[in-house]
């Protein structure tokens, strides 16, 4: 699986492209960040043509590029978790009501739920449930490629804030523990926004954890 990573927006938030080599120009996006102007500039400089967007969770520094890339990319399917998908139809679930915006886009093309499978563009992911930054987050992780995409569910060194509604701290400590902790210490962890870690740096290192 060939990665790159696109940093987006205010926020910087981390999408991430995913190719199966280096010649492949289809590929698998995973969320879009805040800036649309960003985002489908990305995809126009690289010739990228994303065929699923995945969305890790519904927060609108994650999803606002999403109109955007609808209508450069028309065919391209979104696929998010049902507790998170009223995001994209209300403003106050997104948070976008707290920037003073009214993003709101039409329904997800399908919904996920833990134990799926992905499968485009040469690229494979599994759907872990990772909820406690919302009632819909979610992971997705390859075995194959040794990598998770954890969204806002655990950073390097710290996890996803659980102050905002639809938050609950108990159950993100215990998602990331249950769901991500168990998986190979070797996985590589792409997060929703900073760098790169690993599971057992995490397990380490990683003070919400202790």
């Amino acid at each position: 699986m060939i990665i790159d990573t696109l940093v987006v927006g205010d926020f910087e938030t981390n999408c991430y492209c995913l190719r199966s080599d280096e010649k492949s120009q289809g590929c698998v996006l995973i969320d879009t960040g805040l800036d649309d102007t960003d985002i489908v500039r990305i995809f126009e400089e690289k010739q990228f043509t994303p065929l699923v967007l995945v969305i890790t969770h519904g927060h609108f520094d994650h999803i606002a590029g999403l109109n955007a890339m609808r209508e450069k990319f028309p065919d391209m399917k979104v696929y998010m978790h049902k507790l998170d998908a009223a995001a994209l139809e209300d403003p106050n679930v997104s948070l976008a009501c707290l920037t003073g915006d009214t993003f709101t886009s039409r329904p997800a093309d399908l919904l996920v739920k833990e134990g799926d499978f992905i499968e485009q563009a040469g690229v494979k992911l599994q759907v872990i449930d990772t909820p406690g930054h919302t009632p819909g987050g979610i992971s997705l992780y390859s075995p194959e490629d040794g990598v998770v995409f954890s969204g806002d569910a655990l950073f390097a060194e710290s996890v996803g804030r659980t102050d905002f509604p639809g938050g609950n701290s108990s159950q993100l400590i215990q998602s990331v523990k249950e769901k991500l902790l168990t998986l190979p210490e070797e996985t590589k962890v792409y997060p929703g926004h900073g760098p790169t870690t690993t599971i057992a740096h995490e397990k380490k290192y990683n003070q919400f954890l202790m």
